[in-house]
């Protein structure tokens, strides 16, 4: 399959130099959904290249059941509203067979009810809170017992016992933030300080000293998109370094990194499913082709190995089932391997979540991350952690989106209230 991958790589090429595609064959559209602008472009743009750089090369080995694939992109914004918009048109007028997007949970959960309703799938690339399945979409980041979870056992087998959580005022890091409690308190430790901001305009000072004054062991950062920045230099200027207090984020790869600047976070941990630095030649054949079209600065990450990854499920699923239509290629893609640059991915028939190898990585000061603990496996997804029901959780937040107003986010960056403050119980 590398060779597969790498003629792809060269035909790719060779069509961009030659133009050679006929434009006589038919065409099939898909969207491809994600914020260009807003306090989310940096992390989101680079997956929008992921998932190009697949479009294109598929197109350089004949499209997909004969068609030219056409990609439309739409700008989210940073904002769920516009997301909204933006589905709601790729699906009607664009009428593209199937969409690949979405960052923050908040985007996702506004426009998953206009895909179940248009009858598009959605193919989501980034980890989350879980506490979803939807049928018109395809996760192909983290559940939480393939991220949140093993990130937190590691910190306490490293004998962290008190925890700040820190983040971003919408659903994930609120949702995240329960399950982050229920898993630290039946091991005996604690959370010392909750610190969340608005994502459009966070600023972290007098949490950094809310953090400080607290003393933790640790800090786990829910933080999304530019926020990041602003939060490590807070806890710099408050004295709060990686060497005595580590924070281990969960929503911070290489490009967050470079904007946050490598030298506020060396020394701190991320956890995701595959790192830019991973020595894997099937990674690094990637990484290669990415910079050939982006220059030799581009940046890869999890989430844009997993854009890419989507869009070869998509194709290769409709060209196992023969059709474009949604139930055809949902079937198909039950229990699908794929080998990609990440290595084998499996589609978990049950919850259209990906099996996910975990690592755990400290970040360097060139950049990238050095592995300090691997799952050395793939781990089943559990979208819903096993300590709490399916239907108390699914009420949790329910009532927490009640609580907001219907919305997905809150605004004042109070406390999040817990299941038992809003009404569910386990």
């Amino acid at each position: 399959m590398r060779a597969w991958t790498w003629l792809l790589v060269v035909t790719a090429l060779a069509a961009t130099l030659l133009g050679i595609w006929p434009r006589s064959r038919p065409v099939v559209r898909v969207g491809i959904l994600h914020s260009l602008t807003g306090p989310m472009a940096a992390s989101e743009t680079p997956v929008v290249h992921g998932v190009q750089m697949a479009v294109d090369q598929l197109n350089a080995s004949g499209g997909v059941l004969g068609h030219r694939v056409e990609p439309v992109v739409r700008d989210g914004a940073s904002e769920p509203a516009t997301f909204a918009r933006e589905a709601q048109r790729l699906i009607e007028e664009d009428r593209v067979v199937a969409v690949f997007g979405c960052w923050t949970s908040a985007s996702r959960r506004t426009v998953v009810p206009i895909f179940e309703r248009g009858g598009v799938l959605l193919f989501y690339p980034v980890q989350y809170e879980g506490l979803e399945q939807s049928p018109n979409v395809i996760y192909l980041g983290a559940a939480p017992n393939q991220q949140i979870v093993p990130a937190v056992r590691w910190l306490q087998s490293q004998g962290k016992r008190r925890f700040a959580v820190v983040g971003s005022d919408y659903v994930f890091p609120r949702v995240a933030s329960w399950v982050l409690r229920d898993l630290i308190q039946a091991h005996g430790g604690q959370i010392v300080a909750e610190v969340f901001q608005p994502l459009q305009t966070p600023d972290f000072r007098e949490g950094a000293r809310q953090i400080a004054a607290a003393r933790p062991d640790a800090i786990l950062n829910l933080v999304n998109g530019e926020g990041n920045a602003s939060l490590f230099r807070a806890l710099r200027a408050e004295g709060v370094t990686s060497d005595r207090v580590p924070t281990m984020s969960f929503s911070v790869a290489e490009p967050e990194m470079a904007a946050i600047g490598p030298d506020l976070i060396t020394g701190d941990y991320a956890a995701w499913t595959s790192f830019q630095s991973d020595a894997d030649a099937r990674n690094q054949d990637f990484v290669r082709a990415f910079r050939a079209r982006h220059g030799s600065a581009a940046i890869v990450s999890d989430p844009v190995l997993a854009g890419y990854e989507a869009v070869l499920h998509w194709a290769q699923a409709a060209e196992r089932c023969g059709s474009f239509e949604t139930d055809a290629v949902r079937l198909a893609l039950a229990d699908q391997s794929l080998e990609g640059p990440g290595g084998v991915s499996v589609v978990c028939a049950d919850t259209q979540h990906l099996w996910q190898r975990v690592v755990i990585g400290r970040a360097r000061p060139d950049g990238e991350f050095e592995v300090v603990w691997d799952s050395r496996h793939a781990v089943r997804p559990e979208p819903y952690p096993s300590w709490r029901s399916r239907a108390a959780w699914n009420q949790s937040l329910a009532d927490l989106h009640a609580h907001w107003g219907g919305r997905w986010s809150g605004s004042d960056g109070s406390r999040p209230p817990s299941p038992a403050e809003i009404g569910a119980t386990p």
